[in-house]
């Protein structure tokens, strides 16, 4: 189905595309935003279900997601963008990548994962916590149902094989925090199994580019302008 996404556009230049994470809005880049502004053309994105987006009939997944992204695109005249994407937006980043490499220029995956395991200990037994009790509270209530829907995403999705990141195209940043909630040994995995890929690591947790954004906005600079 159609879906008209709730979007901010500010700068001009080459466009980058930013992907917010789960329960979130485009409002979590206002570092990135006003940073890249400068020199780009930065389109921040609310997901559907998130910020400004309706949520549509489809069921929330991924997938349907990374269709939305294409459809935004398509509409809006965008046939190619750097794409970063943090947490679940790093994740539909990483799906869109591997579906449309063509509309895919440079890629930025801040705190994706391939599948739950990648997740620490400590993060998936809070998020399976979460998700249970919603479980149970749904029937009840309108807010816990949309919360399941969310949690889910996090459970159940994605399901990507390491494998199948040979076939990602576009030169890829995997940039983490040092206590972050994506086991360390799984970000090294995803890095080591797309090609033209950099890992990067830098102070902090899994909200890097809202807690330390100086750091974060410099690597994605500096792998923005690599090239050049």
């Amino acid at each position: 189905m159609d879906i008209r996404l709730y979007y901010t556009d500010d700068g001009e230049g080459e466009p980058l595309i930013l992907l917010h994470g789960n329960g979130e809005s485009g409002a979590y880049f206002r570092n990135q935003i006003e940073y890249f502004s400068k020199t780009r053309r930065v389109i921040a994105i609310d997901t559907r279900g998130h910020g400004g987006s309706p949520k549509g009939t489809e069921p929330f997944t991924l997938s349907t997601f990374v269709d939305d992204l294409h459809g935004f695109m398509w509409r809006h005249n965008i046939p190619r963008a750097d794409i970063l994407g943090f947490s679940d937006g790093g994740n539909i980043a990483l799906m869109f990548a591997m579906k449309y490499p063509s509309n895919v220029n440079r890629l930025i995956l801040n705190g994706a994962n391939l599948r739950f395991s990648g997740l620490t200990v400590k993060t998936a037994a809070e998020i399976l916590g979460g998700y249970i009790k919603y479980c149970i509270t749904a029937p009840f209530s309108k807010y816990a149902a949309h919360k399941k829907a969310l949690y889910r995403l996090m459970v159940a999705e994605p399901k990507i094989r390491a494998e199948e990141l040979r076939f990602i195209t576009a030169p890829t940043l995997v940039i983490v925090g040092d206590h972050d909630m994506i086991r360390a040994a799984h970000s090294r995995r995803i890095a080591g199994s797309i090609p033209n890929c950099k890992l990067v690591t830098i102070s902090g947790d899994h909200f890097i580019a809202a807690k330390n954004p100086e750091a974060f906005n410099k690597a994605v600079e500096d792998f923005l302008n690599r090239g050049r």
